[in-house]
Formats: structure tokens, C-alpha cells, sequence
């Protein structure tokens, strides 16, 4: 009697721990899948804001190539070789926010690697807090940080970090800089990507996208440059810098959100599996209670005879 009394009582509890992660469960699928519809939204206006700055990238980028291929003397002020490499730059993308996955850790890999590689010393200009938390714990020494979300960084927010780092290189303070990002594949896939912003190093005519193509199919043509070359050359770079930073911000925060409704996705699908089995677990601990009271009330009518 004592023993079978035990068994409901221990059913009953099971139960009341089987509601409660019910209960805890459902409401953090509630919070996930939020997560996601807000990420999913967010991931468009994204990638709408990203595809727009890439007219003016080619357009940036093209008209360095004119100048490149123009068979005329090429200002050397910004160009790989023109001077010993000493200090190099490292502009580390990361988010503000974790939940995204391996965003943030597959960045930071890259850009120990790349750090631990590199014989000169390391100046590090970090967008965003995961990646500046990250290395300030390790004693990286970190020149500048810019801990707002990229979203919400402005192409002004930007031009500003570029000032800085042209400043920077104009004044002999670094001699290369690389900027460590995340590519934006498709929805499911990103990518990251480590680019030399300074010295520029001019790609080869094969190297170019289709639609820069299109720049060497006018190289036939002559073209006058004023006041100069060398000082239309000097203009462009800083801008090509200037939208190359802005353009990998917005990328770098498309891919985050891309990354964050993919987890958040993912979680909502375990969320909903627990749920299914646990309900399963409640339901079979319902049957066995009442199963253990008709068996209680049946012994007890048993032993009154």
C-alpha cells in the first residue's frame, strides 16, 4: 500500500516538473521565433541597403581603373611597394549582439590568424563589441573602437573611421591596412573575407566583376584628367577606402542578421521538438498516474473485504 502510494505521488511530481519545463520551453520558442520574424526583417532592409552601395563601389572602383590602365604614370603614393611596411592596420567587423551563431567567433578566428601571421606590429580598430571584449581580455593592445551596432553606422560614421585611417597612413603611423569582414553569400551562407585597403593593390583586368568589365571596354578611349592624375589618383583612393569600409559595415550587419535568423530558426525547431516530446512525457506520466489511483482505489477496496 505504502509502495504503490509512493508511485503516484512520484507520478504526480513528474508531472508538475514535466508542466513547468513545458511552460519553460514554450515560452522561450515564443522568444526565438520573435527573434526570428525581427532578424528577417531586418536582414531585408539590409541587403537593400547593401545592394545600393555597390554602384558607387564600381563606380569608385572603375574609375581607378582608367587611371590604372591608362598607360599614363601611376601616382605611387598609395600603391603596393611604395614604401617599407612596418605597422599594419587591422579593422576587425564584429556585431554588438551575440545569438548569431559563429558570426562573431569565425571573424575573430580569422583575424588571430592573420595577426599572429603578420611579422610587423599590429594597430587593431574594432567595429563592434564582441570583437573588441574578445581581444581587450587577451592584452591586445586596441588603437580605436566603435562600439554602435553596424546597422546603425552611417556612411558619415564611416567616413570618419577612413579619415582616421588615411590620417593614419598619410602620416606614416601604419604603412598597410587590412580589413578583416564577413561576406554575404546567400541567406545560408556568409563568408569571411580578409581585403588590403592600403596600400591599394590593383586587381587584374580578369580579376574584375562583369559589370567593372565594362571599364576596360572604354580604355580605348583618351581621357584628360584635371587638375592632374596624380591628384585625381590621390582623391579616389581615400573614397575608394571611405566605400569599401561602409560597403563591408552594411555587409558584415546583413550577414548578422542572416546568421541570427538562422539560429534563431534553429532554436525555434529544437524548442518545438522538446515540446512534442515532452508533451509526449506529460501525457504518458497522466496515463500512469491515473493508471497508479485506479490501482490505489482498487487495492483499497480489496483489503476492506
Amino acid at each position: 500500500m505504502y509502495k504503490e502510494r509512493g508511485e503516484s505521488q512520484v507520478a504526480t511530481e513528474s508531472m508538475a516538473d514535466i508542466r513547468r519545463r513545458i511552460k519553460s520551453v514554450n515560452s522561450t520558442e515564443h522568444i526565438t521565433n520573435a527573434m526570428k520574424l525581427v532578424s528577417a526583417a531586418k536582414l531585408r532592409r539590409a541587403k537593400n541597403t547593401f545592394e545600393k552601395t555597390r554602384d558607387y563601389f564600381h563606380y569608385v572602383t572603375g574609375s581607378i581603373a582608367d587611371i590604372f590602365y591608362d598607360g599614363n604614370e601611376v601616382p605611387e603614393r598609395y600603391l603596393e611597394g611604395s614604401r617599407e611596411v612596418v605597422n599594419t592596420c587591422f579593422i576587425i567587423i564584429t556585431s554588438e549582439r551575440g545569438l548569431c551563431g559563429s558570426f562573431n567567433s569565425n571573424v575573430i578566428k580569422q583575424a588571430e590568424i592573420e595577426i599572429e601571421d603578420d611579422p610587423n606590429r599590429s594597430v587593431l580598430i574594432m567595429i563592434g563589441t564582441k570583437g573588441k571584449e574578445y581581444f581587450e581580455k587577451r592584452g591586445k593592445y586596441i588603437h580605436s573602437e566603435y562600439e554602435m551596432p553596424p546597422e546603425n553606422i552611417s556612411f558619415a560614421d564611416t567616413k570618419m573611421i577612413a579619415k582616421t585611417v588615411v590620417d593614419m597612413y598619410d602620416k606614416g603611423v601604419i604603412d598597410k591596412v587590412v580589413l578583416i569582414s564577413t561576406a554575404f553569400v546567400n541567406n545560408l551562407e556568409q563568408k569571411v573575407k580578409s581585403l588590403q585597403l592600403l596600400p591599394f593593390k590593383m586587381q587584374d583586368k580578369e580579376d574584375f566583376t562583369t559589370h567593372d568589365a565594362q571599364v576596360f571596354d572604354t580604355r580605348e578611349r583618351q581621357v584628360e584628367y584635371e587638375p592632374s592624375i596624380d591628384e585625381v589618383f590621390n582623391y579616389l583612393i581615400p573614397k575608394y577606402v571611405e566605400i569599401m569600409l561602409y560597403s563591408s559595415v552594411i555587409e558584415s550587419a546583413t550577414c548578422e542578421h542572416a546568421a541570427r535568423r538562422m539560429a534563431m530558426e534553429s532554436a525555434t525547431d529544437n524548442a518545438r521538438d522538446m515540446l512534442s516530446k515532452l508533451s509526449l512525457y506529460y501525457n504518458r506520466a497522466r496515463q500512469s498516474a491515473i493508471t497508479n489511483e485506479i490501482i490505489e482505489v482498487v487495492t483499497g477496496s480489496e483489503a476492506q473485504k
